[in-house]
């Protein structure tokens, strides 16, 4: 049996004059993502749901999803509050969810007031437990930090802290097929012990790609979108899907 995995990111959501446009880019990509034919058994969503991490976003951002109908899996980025996102939607910070061919863990990588992110040990030796317990099915990781240099300075600095202990708990396990990322606003691949990350797009606007210089990057006005991954059996396929600049077809929840 194949599933659909459909990876968002970065709706930094908020209220105010300046509320418009990241909840039109949220809306319109959750509603692409009704659009899919067949559509994915859930939706991830890796962080910086919101851009303060106040109750009133949270507020804002239940209001966009409305009665989405698929499963909705949130983790928390660095602009994210945990315990007004708990408050709002209930859970845990971190959590994984047994599906029958699959399994979805969310890690919890925010340091409050810090830019950068770090899971620290009782999480990662709770995640080798979770990746453990079902070795003979595929298991995707959602966390906002990426876990390793991608190669634009200002970014890097502010990356998952304790990566390359994460990239020691993937590499034991050889059924992890996706480590699924956020925090850049750009669509991202790379190698990652033993499997493959993957950042996604950020559903309201893009960084750009400034590799020379430690400087902030900027945002540019390439495409939204996000990421759907494929598994089917020990293939995991990832698709970019284009949201603002796509004529793609449009589903209603």
């Amino acid at each position: 049996m194949t599933s659909f995995i459909a990876q968002l990111s970065d709706s930094h959501l908020t209220t105010g004059p300046l509320g418009g446009g990241p909840a039109a880019g949220l809306q319109l990509a959750l509603a692409r993502v009704m659009a899919l034919d067949p559509r994915p058994d859930c939706v991830v969503v890796t962080g910086d749901l919101t851009d303060h991490g106040r109750e009133e976003e949270y507020a804002a951002l239940k209001e966009v999803i409305g009665d989405f109908p698929l499963p909705l899996h949130l983790t928390t980025g660095n602009h994210d509050d945990r315990d007004a996102m708990i408050r709002a939607f209930g859970g845990e910070p971190y959590y994984s969810v047994e599906y029958p061919e699959f399994t979805f863990v969310a890690l919890d990588s925010l340091i409050p007031g810090s830019p950068a992110g770090r899971l620290g040990e009782e999480q990662l030796d709770w995640l080798d437990g979770v990746l453990a317990a079902r070795p003979g099915l595929p298991a995707l990781i959602g966390l906002h930090h990426p876990p390793m240099p991608i190669g634009i300075p200002f970014l890097d600095g502010m990356r998952l802290l304790d990566g390359k202990r994460l990239r020691d708990v993937v590499a034991e396990h050889g059924n992890v097929a996706r480590i699924m990322a956020g925090h850049v606003h750009r669509p991202i691949t790379a190698a990652f012990g033993g499997s493959v990350m993957t950042i996604a797009p950020s559903t309201w606007r893009q960084s750009g790609l400034l590799l020379s210089s430690d400087a902030p990057p900027g945002y540019v006005a390439e495409p939204t979108g996000f990421l759907l991954h494929m598994i089917d059996g020990d293939d995991c396929v990832t698709h970019t899907v284009q949201v603002s600049h796509a004529g793609g077809l449009l589903g209603a929840y």
